[in-house]
């Protein structure tokens, strides 16, 4: 199934960009390209295949790996510090909600 300029335009609503009719012309064949890609992809047969978390390497030290320890962190006041505006000691921020 090839993807329509419908579908892009949908896909730039839901992640709030407001895209030219000239981006969506060059952007639907890359999109569509990836969507393919991944299509062929699902085609493997993955039945064998291990599940993995992670990939992790073999040099020193791993990050991935690191001892857990508590860390000092922010307090509320110090986080908010720099909030555009913070509400009721939280950060307030847009509703995001899908637009019919």
């Amino acid at each position: 199934m090839a993807l329509t300029e419908k579908d892009a335009r949908y896909v730039a609503e839901l992640a709030h960009l407001e895209l030219t009719d000239d981006e969506v012309r060059r952007f639907l064949p890359q999109l569509d390209s990836i969507l393919k890609y991944v299509d062929k992809l699902n085609q493997l047969d993955t039945t064998r295949i291990e599940p993995t978390a992670q990939f992790t390497y073999s040099a020193s030290p791993n990050p991935a790996m690191r001892p857990d320890q508590p860390q000092p962190s922010f307090n509320q006041d110090v986080a908010l510090a720099n909030a555009p505006d913070p509400a009721d000691g939280c950060f307030k921020v847009p509703r995001v909600i899908e637009r019919e």
